[in-house]
């Protein structure tokens, strides 16, 4: 395959994409799946399949650059205390994990297989979007009972991770089901997004090894540079896009996010219904 500067143009679009979506409670598959029908690019349907998976752990990278101190049990720095504590983070995300590790491992194929479409994004936008709205307005008159990331107990982690299983589904959001499941277990937003970050980083790791070891080790020249690009690309978006909803979250709900999920499926739904179905032949 020739490499040409429009493939990697296409590539970085994708990347950004990526960056934006992933960390944002809108679907970055979705989102992924949508915008890779109007800029295809030029590869094997193996190596896309691998790329759209493995393009993330560019976006998980930033998690862990940002969040590198805090995450390190290790740090010289910390306290016999803290260090506990951040050993206790990472039990907590390693429970919260379990469901979907073992529900994903028996259900991703025919997921991908079945569910990869854009009726099946467009239906999950709108309904998670306005899942948002009617969870913040019912939150509005309560009063978060965890509002420190240390504070969060190991059976609310769990069910954390029992939401997380909902993203199986193309267009629902990793990152808005545990958000969601969050705020509806009593977090507050900002507990519910950060341990949404944190879980984030064996879960996308897992989901990228088991997709490059699928697809094998043998890597045209071509191939190797849309994927070193995507990631870069997604790693420096997602910087950007983390440290923005992070400092959006502390004044402002999820409703915005919720309003923007019904309206792209809505947009969604309406070419469905003048062009047709795009991903009726994948």
């Amino acid at each position: 395959m020739d490499l040409s500067m429009w493939e990697l143009v296409k590539t970085v679009i994708l990347g950004i994409v990526e960056g934006l979506t992933e960390w944002l409670p809108i679907s970055s598959t979705g989102h992924m799946i949508l915008v890779d029908e109007f800029i295809q690019l030029d590869v094997t349907t193996q190596f896309k399949d691998m790329f759209l998976v493995v393009i993330q752990l560019g976006a998980i990278l930033a998690v862990v650059v940002l969040n590198f101190y805090k995450l390190n049990p290790f740090a010289p720095s910390k306290s016999r205390t803290e260090k506990r504590e951040t050993m206790q983070l990472w039990y907590k995300v390693i429970v919260a994990c379990l469901p979907a590790a073992v529900i994903g491992l028996m259900f991703n194929k025919y997921m991908e297989e079945h569910f990869m479409t854009a009726p099946v994004v467009a239906t999950t936008l709108i309904f998670y979007g306005i899942l948002f709205i009617i969870v913040e307005n019912y939150n509005k008159h309560r009063t978060p009972r965890v509002t420190d990331l240390a504070r969060l107990d190991y059976k609310t982690a769990f069910l954390i991770g029992v939401f997380q299983v909902l993203s199986l589904v193309p267009g629902t959001s990793r990152s808005g089901a545990t958000i969601l499941g969050g705020i509806i277990l009593g977090t507050s937003r900002y507990v519910a997004t950060e341990f949404t970050f944190f879980l984030a980083i064996p879960v996308m790791f897992g989901a990228s090894l088991l997709k490059m070891v699928k697809f094998g080790w043998d890597y045209t020249g071509a191939e190797i540079v849309i994927l070193v690009v995507g990631m870069v690309t997604a790693f420096i978006v997602s910087i950007l896009s983390i440290r923005f909803l992070l400092r959006y979250i502390r004044t402002n709900d999820f409703k915005a996010f919720g309003w923007y999920r019904i309206v792209l499926g809505i947009i969604v739904v309406a070419y469905l219904w003048l062009v047709g179905d795009p991903t009726a032949n994948n």
